[in-house]
């Protein structure tokens, strides 16, 4: 009998371990889709805030919310119009400067900018370098991953679009959705739960309009720094909308993307402005980084998630590196939620032991 259950239980469990496989290949197979969804639902729940504000200002919640998307799309819709044909205008442009640099290349006297603009970088040496990365090059192969290239940038405008009539949809039906997950809850707690996700849901939406606006006080202090502020000094910056754009974009990444803007502003401005403008736009941006640590992002965070920087910090390094740029999105409201369920949860039952 006990070699029966033995041989039961070894039974069961293969069983479970070929299930929990086949759910993790699962998962694995879906994650673009869940990555999607995830998404599209983060950018909801940032939405949410404002569709209860007009609620409070009584608009119907229909109403509320086609007014919200028709202004969100509208804005979005605007700045398109609005600085892609600059960006369109700058980037062309900057195509035209491709033979200059080629023949800069030739003759050495991109070199010999650089080397003047950084002089604290051995340029040839760094020329060297390349020259012999280029021979070990197998173009075959690279020819290969600029199609691997091209088919992602196709997958991710695909993806664009696919987030956004998602979020149109649970923005439509967050109401009826957490309706239908309240539900699943026993009766008698129902109203814990309910409260606790409402304030999740809350510091989600106002994260998220929180991120969108440190991203717009870079974009727009980098436009009028760089179009209309340094020009009065004599420092023409070229391609100051795309270089503004770009710092916008990167502000949207949480700790890592103000920083990484900001390094490829600077790369592009040495490469096409030089010395001195590159290092007046150094010192601009360093300045900038510091004020938006200490000053804009704490009180914008604290305002909106009420999580302690050492967490912050780490949620969105933990979360850049299970998930990506996802991970890093999400992973401050997740530690907001997982402190909200702490002390409303956890701390209460240990008190009453």
């Amino acid at each position: 009998m006990k070699i029966q259950n033995s041989f039961r239980v070894g039974l069961l469990g293969g069983l479970g371990v070929i299930v929990a496989i086949a759910i993790g290949a699962t998962i694995g197979s879906l994650a673009t889709i869940i990555t999607y969804v995830g998404a599209a639902l983060f950018l909801a729940l940032g939405l949410d805030p404002l569709v209860s504000w007009l609620e409070k200002h009584k608009f119907p919640r229909p109403l509320a919310i086609v007014t919200v998307l028709v202004a969100v799309l509208g804005i979005f819709a605007g700045l398109i119009f609005a600085i892609i044909p600059v960006i369109s205008e700058q980037v062309q442009n900057a195509i035209k400067t491709i033979p200059g640099l080629i023949s800069g290349f030739n003759d050495g006297s991109i070199f010999t900018n650089i080397q003047d603009a950084l002089p604290w970088v051995n340029v040839q040496q760094v020329v060297d370098g390349l020259q012999a990365w280029v021979k070990t090059l197998d173009f075959a192969q690279l020819g290969g991953g600029v199609l691997t290239v091209g088919l992602g940038i196709a997958s991710g405008i695909t993806g664009a679009v696919v987030v956004i009539i998602l979020m149109i949809y649970f923005v439509s039906s967050l109401t009826s959705l957490k309706r239908g997950l309240y539900r699943l809850v026993p009766a008698s707690r129902r109203p814990k739960f309910i409260d606790l996700a409402e304030q999740i849901s809350t510091a989600v939406g106002r994260y998220v309009i929180g991120q969108v606006s440190l991203a717009l006080v870079n974009g727009i202090l980098s436009f009028i720094v760089l179009t209309l502020v340094l020009p009065l000094f004599g420092l023409n910056i070229k391609y100051s909308a795309l270089l503004a754009f770009i710092a916008f974009l990167g502000s949207l990444i949480p700790l890592v993307g103000t920083v990484s803007g900001a390094a490829v502003i600077t790369l592009l401005v040495a490469l096409f402005n030089g010395f001195p403008a590159v290092l007046v736009v150094a010192i601009y941006y360093i300045v900038y980084m510091q004020v938006e640590a200490y000053v804009l992002n704490p009180r914008i965070m604290a305002t909106a998630v009420k999580v302690p920087g050492a967490i912050v910090v780490i949620a969105a390094l933990a979360g850049g590196t299970l998930l990506g740029i996802l991970g890093a999105l999400i992973a401050i409201p997740v530690a907001a939620a997982i402190l909200l369920v702490v002390n409303q949860v956890f701390v209460p039952r240990q008190e009453e032991l």
